[in-house]
């Protein structure tokens, strides 16, 4: 199916990707793999930000590193957990799976403890530190996108993870209409971290 996304809500589905870096398909124990994007109408201002996950993981410090890598985030309706941090399907290198949207996470747990509610981190303490990690860096390792109508972008959904710029929302008239036409490629994996330990069934 054609996901279409605009800056109007008569064109197609409005505020997708505002609500912070991610990953697509987080809520499914097999996120997507791949994801196309395909502009059909561009409004200016209207960047998408990619960041590669292998080197945004490695520019932290190893104090970080450690943290992140005991941690799991559950996911909105609390069927699973992933891991943060977990080992690429394709390429065999470290990646990320996260969502920094409120309502796609309910808490970060660590996997022997994951059933005692009271040791879960708040979602937003970790998505905020998240964030703002991937602002300060999007500059030095990422892109952003600046697109152009007639744009075709297949994106490794596992290996990169994006945020819409706040201008893919900004009112047509003041910048013209935006209209992006998305499809996803379902995943084949569950994500499984480098010592075989996978997304966990809650």
């Amino acid at each position: 199916d054609i996901f279409r996304v605009s800056n109007d809500a008569e064109e197609g589905c409005i505020n997708v990707g505002r609500t912070g870096w991610h990953i697509d398909g987080t809520f499914q124990a097999k996120p997507f793999k791949y994801q196309t994007m395909h502009f059909h109408s561009v409004c200016e201002g209207g960047e998408t930000w990619f960041m590669p996950l292998k080197e945004f993981y490695e520019l932290q410090d190893e104090e970080t590193r450690a943290r992140w890598d005991k941690l799991w985030m559950v996911v909105g309706g609390e069927q699973y957990a992933h891991p943060l941090v977990y080992k690429h399907p394709t390429r065999g290198d470290t990646s990320m799976m996260f969502h920094c949207g409120p309502s796609f996470c309910s808490g970060w747990v660590e996997e022997e403890t994951r059933y005692d509610y009271s040791t879960w981190i708040h979602p937003r303490i970790l998505q905020a530190e998240l964030g703002k990690r991937l602002d300060e860096a999007v500059d030095k390792i990422g892109i952003k996108m600046n697109w152009e109508e007639g744009d075709f972008a297949i994106n490794d959904n596992l290996g990169n993870c994006h945020y819409a710029a706040p201008g893919t929302q900004t009112k047509k008239e003041k910048v013209g209409l935006r209209i992006l036409h998305r499809t996803t490629v379902a995943g084949e994996e569950v994500p499984t971290k480098a010592d075989g330990r996978s997304t966990l069934a809650m």
